[in-house]
């Protein structure tokens, strides 16, 4: 068996490291050894982010990096890299994913400082990847706007072009959120992940309004995957539905299983399948 290659000095620049999202297993061996050499570590959050280089054996020195101290801090971070290999760590995760690290690596760019990714955990493709649903195209909203009416537009106008729509949510907002997926997008069907990789990890793939219930009071990060296919221009598609109800019916099938079957088919509300159900010649469902 041949000897395995020997690692490489790390060069200067910026490193973008992606840091586990709950279970530290997650730390790739390189990403250890990127921490562990970094002359500089810029975080959101320091203590977070310190004791996991510290777990790495780095002694570089950690930097707080906000939304509120980005502009101010960022020329010398890269004033570093220049110098000497600085990573770049989100509080979880794949950083200038959902925080200011974006900034930085604009700015590194900018100036012409290399910039390594050093890939890992990230609760955006984590999510998307177990939530069985299309993957091309998905759109990434983050954390939605705090307006509702804003929100319900957002969902509405993304899932006009994209069929699978990737949020974060707060534990406490959660049963409202799906309220509202269920409300602009009928027919949507959600995955629900919540803390992933820990120990109370779930990941709940079902109807939102089914789903507002059953996380009433969660606690943990949630990440929430919306699959609601573009919805056809309004009456082209009636014929559709008429026709796909009445072969249900021909089949035997129940009408409230039709219905919803059929809500998601043609991305109508239950209430407008159910509605549809043939009826029969002496006005009978």
């Amino acid at each position: 068996m041949s000897e395995p290659a020997p690692q490489r000095r790390l060069v200067a620049g910026l490193y973008v490291v992606a840091t586990p999202i709950g279970n530290l297993e997650d730390l790739s061996p390189r990403a250890r050894r990127v921490l562990a050499t970094a002359a500089v570590i810029a975080a959101e959050d320091t203590r977070t982010s310190g004791l996991l280089v510290r777990l790495a054996g780095g002694a570089g020195r950690l930097v707080s990096l906000t939304d509120h101290n980005v502009d101010e801090r960022a020329p010398m971070l890269l004033d570093q890299a220049r110098e000497a290999p600085v990573a770049l760590v989100s509080d979880a995760g794949t950083p200038a994913i959902s925080d200011p690290g974006a900034a930085l690596v604009a700015g590194a760019h900018a100036r012409g400082i290399p910039v390594f990714g050093v890939p890992g955990p990230s609760a955006l493709i984590t999510a998307l990847a177990i939530s069985g649903f299309p993957a091309v195209p998905s759109a990434f909203l983050g954390f939605l706007p705090k307006n509702r009416n804003e929100r319900l537009a957002l969902l509405g106008r993304t899932a006009a072009v994209s069929p699978t729509i990737v949020v974060f949510e707060n534990p406490g907002r959660l049963p409202r959120l799906l309220e509202e997926i269920a409300a602009a997008l009928p027919g949507a069907e959600v995955l629900v992940a919540r803390e992933l990789t820990k120990m109370h990890e779930e990941a709940v793939r079902g109807d939102p309004l089914e789903l507002a219930h059953r996380f009433e009071g969660t606690r943990g990060e949630c990440t929430v995957v919306i699959h609601a296919p573009p919805r056809p221009v309004e009456g082209e598609d009636d014929a559709g539905l008429a026709a796909y109800l009445a072969e249900m019916k021909r089949a035997g099938a129940r009408r409230s299983a039709a219905a919803a079957e059929a809500a998601r088919r043609f991305h109508v509300s239950r209430e407008t399948a159910y509605a549809a159900w043939p009826q029969d010649g002496d006005g009978r469902a």
